[in-house]
């Protein structure tokens, strides 16, 4: 069976440290330490369910070949906690509107990433429901930060899987700031002559030996409903609207 951890404090659990809910029956994401009865036992924040956690690292060092000290204990559950149910934060970035200064860095990433990189992973499902994962360009056109249009081919195996699932992702990865920027949504194909026009550039002729009209292009539009950043050494997830 998988192995489960509490989605507070990270302790690995076994059905005698579930905690409980409400009517008294076993929570399955929780330990008796964390929640009983429907309620975490502690108000704190994340960091401060760090500090407590790191009294207990000759404890974990049991259970390792090599020991940690203290300070690198610290700094794993800083990097794991924020994936924790607890502890994972979800920031909603309207698309258009100018929140407050953190979300519009993060929208404004999102851009920077999108209009400078040369190369944009896109992935697909294919017909065994696997992921499958391709560079591309970079999307030709964007609409803010939820639409993307990239040019691809009519007949490619992507086109289809798109098709057939039009569920995607997005992948912006800038090596040198170390950051990543994830975007999930669905990929609709469009070969209507205003889509095709829309981001057509010269020198396409080469991809595309018909021009505009060649049958054997295509648009792919991207829509995105929520992500996930990597930026200075911490991940964030957000939702767009």
């Amino acid at each position: 069976m998988e192995q489960k951890f509490c989605q507070s404090c990270g302790m690995p659990l076994t059905e005698k440290l579930l905690g409980t809910n409400a009517d008294g029956s076993k929570n399955e994401d929780y330990c008796i330490y964390c929640y009983k009865d429907g309620k975490f036992l502690q108000e704190c924040t994340m960091d401060e369910m760090i500090e407590h956690c790191a009294q207990f690292v000759n404890e974990v060092n049991k259970g390792l070949p090599q020991p940690i000290t203290k300070e690198e204990y610290i700094g794993q559950m800083k990097m794991y906690f924020p994936h924790l149910k607890r502890w994972r934060k979800e920031m909603t970035l309207p698309d258009s509107a100018v929140e407050s200064p953190a979300l519009a860095g993060v929208k404004d990433l999102i851009a920077q990433m999108a209009d400078t990189l040369p190369i944009t992973e896109i992935s697909s499902i294919d017909e065994e429901g696997y992921p499958c994962i391709k560079a591309m360009l970079s999307p030709r056109v964007r609409e803010g930060i939820k639409v993307f249009y990239f040019t691809t081919n009519t007949f490619s195996l992507r086109v289809a899987h798109y098709k057939a699932n039009p569920k995607a992702s997005i992948y912006f990865c800038d090596t040198e700031g170390f950051k990543g920027m994830m975007l999930r949504g669905t990929m609709e194909v469009l070969t209507d002559a205003k889509s095709k026009e829309m981001i057509w550039r010269d020198g396409d002729e080469q991809y595309y030996p018909g021009g505009v009209t060649d049958p054997n292009y295509c648009v792919l539009k991207f829509t995105a409903t929520d992500g996930r950043f990597y930026s200075d050494f911490y991940p964030r997830s957000f939702v767009i609207k």
